[in-house]
């Protein structure tokens, strides 16, 4: 597998503290199997579609203080993490962890953009991230959901020298970023009508599924709660989703598309 250019999402994962109630919660709603937890990485375990790594669970790290925040953490490739740590700092980014290696797998951080949305940075190693894109049970993609979109577009155009375009449909504030050809991320604006105040700035993964309308079935019937959807759009039905423990999600049926696709410029 060819190596990510910087800036492409690459990997993501979540924490949980049932890690047993997750994998029967994604197994069910996503189709994921899921290999042996790596005990030499605080149980570390990797969740597979027809046998191709798509994401990954883990238990909070021992000693953490308080009961930590379930949520999905989207990762985005770097040649080098420190220097691209260093590129978050100047800025006006906050690194929370120091870059790190992990094993012969890579190396990572974890950031935080001027708006407060959570990221991290992976530099591969054996691990090269995404063996899935885009098909059933995989990462299709991401938005960064800010309420401060004017910081988050400079910072993340800044540090991984994206390009960017505004969707032109005159009703609501829709950015897409690349780096010359297709778009890799999109952004949201958090506006305080439909976010209430307590939810801190994010970055909302999809994944692709077959149905949308089943996938959000199976997340009710387990617990999880429908946030919005699902909905038809020109990229596809979607839904957004709070699974038990928390960590918000969208699927999405990327082929069951309605309406035209809006001008981007």
């Amino acid at each position: 597998m060819a190596v990510r250019p910087e800036g492409t999402p690459v990997w993501t994962d979540a924490m949980f503290t049932d890690v047993e109630g997750a994998k029967t919660f994604y197994g069910d709603v996503l189709g994921w199997t899921f290999g042996e937890s790596s005990s030499e990485f605080g149980n570390y375990t990797q969740a597979y579609k027809n046998g191709k790594a798509v994401a990954a669970v883990v238990p909070p790290m021992p000693g953490q203080d308080g009961e930590p925040q379930s949520a999905w953490c989207l990762y985005f490739a770097s040649p080098d993490v420190a220097a691209t740590a260093e590129k978050i700092r100047s800025a006006g980014g906050t690194v929370l962890m120091e870059p790190m290696q992990v094993g012969d797998f890579g190396s990572m951080c974890l950031a935080q953009d001027p708006a407060g949305v959570t990221f991290g940075v992976w530099q591969a190693g054996v691990h090269e991230g995404f063996e899935l894109e885009g098909e059933s049970g995989s990462f299709v993609w991401a938005e960064v959901f800010t309420r401060e979109p004017a910081k988050s577009d400079d910072f993340f155009t800044a540090v991984f020298g994206y390009n960017s375009k505004t969707m032109q449909d005159g009703e609501m504030d829709y950015r897409v970023f690349d780096l010359g050809g297709d778009p890799l991320l999109g952004r949201m604006v958090m506006t305080a009508d439909q976010f209430p105040p307590q939810i801190p700035s994010y970055i909302q993964v999809y994944f692709a599924v077959d149905n949308c309308d089943k996938a959000v079935e199976a997340a009710e019937r387990l617990r999880g709660q429908k946030v919005f959807g699902p909905m038809d759009s020109p990229f596809g039905r979607f839904a957004a989703i709070m699974d038990p423990q928390g960590a918000a999600f969208a699927v999405i049926d990327v082929k069951t598309t309605v309406g035209e696709m809006p001008e981007m410029s």
